[in-house]
């Protein structure tokens, strides 16, 4: 592993954040939400993310592992951390309560609705909530976006443009409580903005703890619980969300796009 593999990995880790910049945007300069767009986006997203979680990345895994400790073993082990990771991502997604989820759906044109629901509530609290639970989601997919990126880059920058793309529904239901919280739309979209670095952030926390203990096995199991999150999000977040979003075929047509896009692009690097 070098410096410049880690910057890499780090740099996508940071797009992928700073994509709630775009959510936050179409929240204040747009009129109307693009349904089929973002539907088919999400979609594809999770097409990206399934198909390299368990074509990719829990196949390395698990190679990784049954040269540690042998098939059987290996086996075991890799499954278990698939599915801790599943865990680990659906225990953070459930502590939050469902008004500050920032992955309930919302869009542009139900900003009225937000301000009724305000005005029953503390503004500034609604705020800063809203920006503690997209960061607190954000840690375990900044881990997943750097650890991907570390094993492979065009699997790192896959998962970083899937994400990112991922996180754009997410600037738009966390800039408008904290425009309310704040009654500046450039605060709310700085604010915003800046949640999305909770993705670098948790990169940097995996980094620290993880790295100094540096193994075979470490990386095996790792990269067995990164796509357990990956999975995870998809089937949670992107598909219900994309389905919300848009047509229930749209969806699925960009899920399928996503993952051709993503098998012929592996291909492409045999």
């Amino acid at each position: 592993m070098t410096t410049e593999s880690i910057l890499i990995a780090f740099g996508f880790t940071l797009f992928a954040g700073l994509a709630t910049g775009i959510g936050s945007a179409l929240a204040f300069f747009t009129k109307r939400t693009n349904t089929v767009f973002l539907s088919v986006s999400l979609g594809f997203s999770a097409g990206v993310m399934i198909y390299v979680s368990m074509i990719e990345i829990f196949a390395k895994a698990k190679t990784t592992l049954i040269g540690e400790y042998g098939e059987v073993t290996g086996t075991w082990y890799t499954v278990a951390a698939f599915f801790g990771g599943i865990l680990l991502i659906a225990l953070i997604d459930r502590l939050i309560p469902e008004f500050e989820n920032p992955h309930e759906i919302h869009k542009v044109e139900d900003i009225s609705d937000i301000v009724q629901e305000a005005k029953t509530k503390k503004l500034l609290k609604m705020g800063l909530f809203s920006a503690l639970a997209i960061a607190i989601h954000n840690l375990p997919e900044g881990l997943a976006t750097f650890t991907a990126a570390l094993l492979d880059p065009k699997l790192g920058l896959a998962i970083a443009v899937a994400i990112a793309i991922h996180n754009i529904p997410e600037g738009i239901a966390v800039s408008i409580p904290l425009y309310y919280a704040t009654g500046s739309k450039r605060k709310a979209f700085i604010l915003s903005f800046l949640s999305g670095l909770a993705e670098p952030l948790g990169a940097l926390i995996g980094f620290l703890l993880l790295m100094p203990y540096l193994s075979d096995t470490l990386f095996g199991v790792l990269f067995a619980a990164v796509a357990g999150i990956m999975v995870f999000i998809s089937l949670d977040e992107l598909l219900p969300t994309a389905r919300e979003y848009g047509k229930p075929h749209s969806a699925i047509y960009g899920l399928i796009a996503g993952m051709a896009v993503m098998a012929v692009s592996l291909l492409l690097f045999l």
